[in-house]
């Protein structure tokens, strides 16, 4: 290992073990110590560490959102590889989506902040089921608690995977084997001190969600507003980019592997955040600031809505303007069309965007 590369693991490792997410007027006052760059991986400390003191307190939302509900999310990957280069910092908001653009942008580190606490544990469920999987076929048989077809290999598209998996039954004994895995992994093997509730919601995520509907999992809404079709585990895996080329995270091995590799080196930190609140965002950007580094993509989502109707969105529009940005940043959009037309989604400028908040 070469002078800058331990430099940089020792001055992650430093970085994570002395800060505090101390927050005074919406600003960080204690800074995160001066890394050599972004961190090659994470100890199982230093991750938990970091998770827990960016995270704010949790809130709630009209949907547990154990899956996207976004059809056209990957229509603006080719423009986003062209606009940032491989490497950098991502940030995003919600479940399985974000393992698409971490994968397309070859992100070097990724922060997924949610105000649900119950996305960053779904997020430590994945990493558990990434880390033991040989493959994306293993993987899917975990994730749903199926038996692996016979013939799927690395060569297997998206579309033969999920077909392969929606004509196996989900089997109990295989769900139940498959938990007492994950929960090994999460609380013996890393260490993470995940309380009993926790573990109960875990559980439920992994049998409500992935148990029960398998590939055929939808978004659902939790306040009975339910109206319309939303698209399946399947159909998000297997749409294209609007050119007739896959990019979801299981349409190729290289980009499971990728994932993976990132799991396994604690470079995915789930946080539970409010993205108009005073410690989290500011915390990612701080850290990255601290790294020499910038924020290359954040993946808003819908949340902008929401953050003007609660009137967070100048705070919101402030936490980013403070983070370190360039001309390449770019922010992810989704923007409901209303009634059975889904969402569409569309980039901007992170830098350009907010301009007018930098203090």
């Amino acid at each position: 290992m070469g002078i800058r590369r331990r430099l940089a693991w020792c001055g992650a490792a430093l970085a994570v073990a002395l800060a505090l997410a101390v927050v005074a007027g919406g600003r960080a006052v204690t800074p995160w110590p001066a890394m050599a760059e972004l961190p090659q991986r994470l100890t199982d400390q230093e991750f938990w560490r970091l998770s827990h003191r960016l995270s704010e307190p949790g809130g709630t939302f009209h949907s547990e959102n154990y899956i996207s509900n976004e059809s056209r999310y990957q229509t603006v990957i080719p423009e986003l590889i062209s606009r940032v280069a491989p490497g950098g910092l991502y940030v995003g908001v919600g479940p399985e989506q974000n393992f698409t653009y971490i994968a397309a942008i070859q992100a070097r580190m990724a922060f997924i902040v949610d105000i649900r606490r119950g996305n960053l544990l779904e997020h430590l469920l994945y990493k558990a089921l990434m880390e033991r999987s040989a493959d994306r076929a293993d993987f899917l048989a975990r994730l749903f608690s199926r038996p692996r077809p016979a013939g799927l290999s690395a060569s297997s598209s998206a579309a033969e995977l999920f077909a392969a998996y929606q004509a196996v039954p989900a089997d109990l004994r295989m769900f139940r084997r498959t938990l007492a895995d994950v929960m090994m992994g999460l609380t013996k093997e890393h260490g993470f001190a995940l309380t009993r509730e926790d573990v109960t919601n875990i559980e439920t995520i992994f049998r409500v969600g992935f148990f029960s509907d398998g590939p055929d999992l939808m978004y659902r809404r939790t306040d009975g507003v339910n109206a319309g079709r939303r698209p399946t585990y399947a159909e998000l895996m297997t749409i294209d980019d609007g050119s007739g080329r896959q990019k979801s995270y299981l349409a190729a091995e290289a980009s499971f592997a990728f994932l993976k590799d990132l799991q396994r080196r604690n470079m995915v930190i789930p946080v539970v955040g409010d993205f108009g609140g005073p410690v989290a965002l500011r915390g990612v950007g701080e850290f990255v600031r601290r790294a020499g580094a910038t924020v290359n993509v954040f993946y808003l989502s819908n949340v902008e809505t929401y953050l003007r109707r609660d009137g967070k969105w100048q705070t919101f529009c402030a936490n980013v303007a403070s983070m370190p940005l360039d001309e390449s940043s770019t922010f992810i959009r989704s923007q409901s069309l209303g009634g059975m037309g889904g969402f569409v989604s569309s980039l901007g400028s992170m830098s350009a965007d907010t301009r007018a908040c930098r203090q």
